[in-house]
């Protein structure tokens, strides 16, 4: 529980586009009749501050009492992204809160009661029921499933509720885009859209940064804003230029390293990857692998794949620090088999679960590191070189941005090499920018 324990956020001049979605409720503007606003565009657009300061300023003046719902992909970036900011708004302008963190997970302001809500899978949705609220607030709302948002709507059943919606764009046929921002008009719905000139607080040096960070479809959709559809090479960049990105000797800052492992069934390989981290995570390089290719090579037995492990273990910790591995959790047994054999072997490594966050994410982080020139491979990781400039995205799955996995590319090393990153690829990306 909390009360005004955040420090006060540091107000800076709104845009006039930050202005409008701000006030757009009001009685005076021209959108006031719409029963939701979609906010859209860049990164670093200033939408969300905007977005929060306009639902708290429009729930609490007009209603008092009622029950409202917040919403994110998960409840941590639903944390991270709204609850922070807005526990600091209220503070700054000294309207007091109680902040329940545990059961329920609500926040009382006033009289009005607001939940959060996590939109993670299908079946969160079920989470709702039962509620009647006033109004909604989603975060990210196109990583939501249709099934979420439509829940969440039809619990805004008070009289006068409306819906807040904020998002970066995706692909240009996603339910988001077509059922409601392409009917926005026929819907009721107040459609603004963001670029980072909407966003005083960016300097244009920071702004120029934020271009170099994406490049393709990425820098279309976080940077343009556009709702952009994904096409052929996932990474582009790296296939044109590869030269660029290979090296023969390893920087001599490597602070430590990770170890990312993906099993591989009957079709597939088993793919090991060592993953190195500079000073300051200014760069992330593919230090060595082990690849198996399970058709080709015949299969794996746990022991085998165990020596193979402590084997790659062994060589990586001959020349850095390494205490981590982090491995496909589907395959829980064969995890337990190298926890074992990592304590007999006593490597004085923890065998843990892979994050598997969402394949697009891993996708763009890596994109952009490859922009930035912060990704190296050395050059003797052939396998990881080659399914780097041969990954293609499945156009049979526009929608969902994922990659192609029929057997005709390597998607294994990628998954590896992406375990390997995922528990600090949000401080990668932005702490090491140089």
């Amino acid at each position: 529980m909390a009360t005004k324990k955040s420090k006060a956020f540091e107000f800076k001049p709104f845009s006039p586009k930050q202005r409008q979605l701000i006030h757009w409720w009001r009685d005076k503007c021209p959108h006031s009749d719409c029963d939701m606003i979609i906010a859209d565009g860049a990164i670093r657009s200033g939408k969300t501050i905007a977005c929060i300061c306009s639902f708290l300023i429009w729930s609490l003046e007009v209603f008092d009492g009622q029950n409202f719902i917040l919403a994110g992909k998960t409840i941590g970036s639903l944390k991270k992204n709204v609850i922070g900011p807005m526990l600091q708004v209220l503070t700054a302008w000294g309207i007091p809160y109680h902040y329940v963190r545990s059961g329920e997970n609500y926040i009382e302001i006033g009289a009005n009661t607001y939940y959060l809500y996590d939109a993670n899978n299908e079946a969160s949705q079920d989470r709702l029921q039962g509620l009647t609220a006033a109004g909604a607030y989603a975060d990210e709302a196109a990583l939501f499933s249709r099934n979420f948002i439509e829940q969440m709507i039809g619990r805004c059943s008070v009289e006068g509720s409306k819906v807040y919606m904020n998002c970066n764009p995706a692909a240009p046929s996603h339910y988001l885009n077509v059922d409601y921002i392409k009917r926005a008009k026929e819907m009721h719905i107040y459609h603004l859209h963001f670029t980072m000139d909407d966003n005083l607080t960016l300097s244009p040096k920071t702004k120029d940064k934020y271009r170099r960070m994406f490049t393709g479809v990425f820098y279309k959709r976080f940077i343009l804003g556009e709702w952009a559809a994904t096409d052929g090479l996932i990474y582009q960049q790296f296939a044109d230029e590869k030269e660029r990105y290979l090296i023969d000797v390893p920087p001599d800052d490597i602070m430590y390293t990770v170890i990312g492992l993906d099993f591989g069934g009957s079709k597939s390989a088993h793919a090991i990857t060592l993953t190195g981290f500079t000073a300051g995570f200014k760069r992330v390089v593919i230090l060595d692998e082990y690849y198996h290719n399970n058709v080709k090579d015949g299969r794996l037995s746990p022991t085998q794949l165990e020596a193979a492990f402590v084997d790659f273990v062994r060589r990586a910790k001959s020349k850095y620090k390494v205490y981590e591995a982090f491995c496909d959790s589907a395959e829980q047994t064969l995890i337990e088999g190298l926890t074992v054999a990592a304590i007999r072997a006593r490597l004085g490594i923890e065998v843990q679960n892979a994050v598997k966050g969402p394949i697009n994410d891993r996708i763009a982080f890596y994109n952009s590191l490859i922009a930035q020139d912060r990704f190296k491979v050395m050059r003797h990781c052939t396998a990881h070189i080659k399914a780097l400039e041969e990954a293609v995205y499945d156009d049979s799955k526009p929608v969902k941005d994922i990659r192609l996995d029929d057997g005709t590319t390597d998607i294994d090393s990628l998954d590896s090499m992406e375990y390997s990153t995922e528990t600090v690829q949000e401080d990668i990306l932005y702490l090491g920018v140089m």
